[in-house]
C-alpha cells in the first residue's frame, strides 16, 4: 500500500521570502511560517503555542511568493514534508525539515486596504489565479 505525505498549514510569514534563481531558469522561494495554537490550561489561563515551519516553493509558486508575499502575510498552504541532510564545514551531519508547497492561497488580513484585499490562489499546476475585485461583479 502506498503512503500519504500531506501537510496543510494556515499561518503567518515570519519573514519576506528569500528568492533564488538557478542557471536552469528555475526559481525557489523559502520562508518561515508561524502557526499558533491557542488553548486554556488547567487554571483557565489562555496559552499560545507557536510552531515555526520552513516553507519551500518552486517555479510558478515561487513567482507568486516573490510578487505578493511579505512578512506577516497570512497564507493557507498544502504540501509535503521533506527532510534533507548535508555535512557542514566541520563534517557534522546537519538536518532540516521543510514543507514543499504545491498549493497556496493568500488570505485576507485585517490590515489590508480594500484595494489590497484580493485573494491569490494557485492550483496544482502552479498557475496563479487572481480573481477580479468584488466591485466588478455584475450583481
Amino acid at each position: 500500500m502506498a503512503g500519504v505525505n500531506k501537510v496543510i498549514l494556515l499561518g503567518n510569514l515570519g519573514k519576506d521570502p528569500e528568492i533564488q534563481h538557478f542557471e536552469s531558469g528555475v526559481k525557489k522561494a523559502a520562508f518561515s511560517l508561524a502557526t499558533t495554537e491557542v488553548y486554556k490550561n488547567k487554571e483557565g489561563n489562555k496559552v499560545e503555542q507557536t510552531e515555526w515551519h520552513n516553507i519551500v516553493l518552486w517555479r510558478d509558486l515561487a513567482d507568486v511568493a516573490e510578487k505578493y508575499l511579505k512578512k506577516g502575510a497570512q497564507i493557507y498552504i498544502e504540501g509535503k514534508i521533506k527532510t534533507r541532510s548535508w555535512e557542514d564545514k566541520d563534517n557534522n551531519k546537519r538536518y532540516v525539515t521543510e514543507i514543499i508547497g504545491d498549493n497556496m492561497t493568500m488570505l485576507r488580513t485585517k490590515k489590508d486596504s480594500p484595494q489590497e484585499n484580493s485573494t491569490v490562489e494557485t492550483n496544482t499546476n502552479h498557475e496563479a489565479i487572481v480573481p477580479a475585485p468584488d466591485d466588478d461583479l455584475p450583481f
